[in-house]
Formats: structure tokens, C-alpha cells, sequence
């Protein structure tokens, strides 16, 4: 089993793919902004029988993602899985983005892969084996009315996941994104009824996705079975886009 390393894993779909790992065996980093969101997931993990601790960073902070880390290392070795799951959802028109809000969902989104990756990266190219899973959305793929600066921050984080898996793949280290649909979590539950009836009857399969659903995506992608899987985008999302 390894060390796995889950950001933005204090609740929702980051605590489900932290708890799904945990299940699977593995040790559990837990990253969330808020130290008492990661030591409620870690709490859920040790309740199950599984290894955790929790780590508050914010992963867009160079020295706060170098010291976590750092920290993870001492305590359970350098992470052999790293989960860039970190981020926030933000709705406006384009013109109504403040260039502040546009900067902060990048710096999150897509300066947080970068920085937690460059910070796991090498233990994993020195051992030649490691796992890199980018959770990115449908709307990297297909855009989003009001969504104009958050589709474009998980179409970069698509982007990424293909380049650096062509740079990496050949040394042990296999990358891929992850593109949820709509999924049952606190956001989506707190839309209106009449918009989720909408959605789900749109759906081939007519219903939402559940964060431990992904979790098990996750899991897949860092397992043995998942082998020949590169630079590759899973979409769990009820047939809502099909590619």
C-alpha cells in the first residue's frame, strides 16, 4: 500500500476519495484549508479502521505547500499518490469576474496543481513509480454560462494532466485527470429543485453522482488495473457528456 496525499480533502468529493484510499489500504495525507475540515475527515478514517493525519495548507502558498510536504514526509515517507482535488466554485457573468476573483481561482485551481505536484514530483521520479490524479470537471470540457474563469482553470488543469504525463509516463509515473459531472454535494444540494429536476431528467442515467462514486474513479486510476491508463480524463457524470 502507499502514501497518498489528497488536497482540498475536508469535505465533499476530497473527503470521499480520502476515505476511499484510506479503505483501499493506503495512508492518508489530508490537506484542507481549514484544520478542523481535515481532522473531521481524518476522524472518519480512523473510525473505519484506516491511517490518516491531517495537514491545513493553502495549497496556492509555495512555502505552505513545501512545509506540508515536507511534513507528510517525516511523518509517513514522500507521497506516492497525490490527488490535486483543492478548489472552489464561483458563479458570475463575464463581465461582472473581478480580476481578483479570476486570479484567486487560477491561483487555487491550477497554481495549486502546479506547486503540490512540483513539491511530490521528484520523490516519485527518484523511486520510479508514483500516481498523479487532477480532479478537473465536465466544464473544462464544455464551458459553463457564468462559469467563463472556473472552466477555464479545469480545461488548464486537463491540459497539464496531458503534458506531464507524456513527460513522466516513461518514468514510472502515471498521471490523469478526473472530470466529474453533477454530484451530490453540498453545492449542487443547495441549487434550487426545480434546476436539479432539470438537470437529472437531462441525464441518461437521471440522477446525480455521489462523491464516494468518484472516490472509486480515483481509486481505480492509482491501482494496478488502471496500468495503461495515461494523460487520460474520466468523466463520471451520468452521461452528460459523452466523449
Amino acid at each position: 500500500m502507499m502514501i497518498a496525499l489528497v488536497t482540498g480533502a475536508g469535505s465533499g468529493i476530497g473527503a470521499a476519495i480520502a476515505i476511499r484510499l484510506a479503505a483501499e489500504g493506503h495512508r492518508v495525507a489530508v490537506n484542507d484549508l481549514s484544520q478542523s475540515a481535515a481532522e473531521n475527515t481524518v476522524a472518519q478514517i480512523k473510525a473505519a479502521g484506516g491511517t490518516a493525519k491531517a495537514y491545513a495548507a493553502d495549497v496556492s502558498d509555495e512555502g505552505a505547500v513545501n512545509a506540508m510536504v515536507a511534513a507528510v514526509t517525516e511523518d509517513f515517507g514522500a507521497p506516492e499518490i497525490l490527488v490535486n482535488n483543492a478548489g472552489f466554485g464561483h458563479q458570475a457573468l463575464f463581465l461582472e469576474i473581478e480580476p481578483a476573483m479570476f486570479d484567486k481561482i487560477f491561483a487555487v485551481h491550477v497554481r495549486g496543481n502546479y506547486l503540490c505536484t512540483r513539491a511530490c514530483l521528484p520523490a516519485m521520479l527518484e523511486k520510479g513509480a508514483g500516481h498523479i490524479v487532477n480532479i478537473a470537471s465536465q466544464l473544462g470540457q464544455i464551458g459553463g454560462v457564468e462559469l467563463t474563469h472556473y472552466a477555464g482553470a479545469k480545461a488548464a488543469v486537463i491540459g497539464m494532466t496531458k503534458s506531464l504525463a507524456r513527460e513522466v509516463s516513461n518514468k514510472g509515473v502515471r498521471v490523469n485527470a478526473v472530470a466529474p459531472g453533477p454530484i451530490n454535494t453540498p453545492l449542487v444540494e443547495a441549487l434550487s429543485e426545480d434546476w436539479k429536476a432539470a438537470k437529472r431528467a437531462e441525464l441518461p442515467l437521471g440522477r446525480f453522482g455521489s462523491p464516494a462514486e468518484v472516490g472509486g474513479v480515483v481509486a481505480f486510476l492509482v491501482s494496478d488495473d488502471a496500468a495503461l491508463f495515461v494523460g487520460q480524463t474520466l468523466g463520471p457524470n451520468s452521461g452528460d457528456v459523452m466523449l
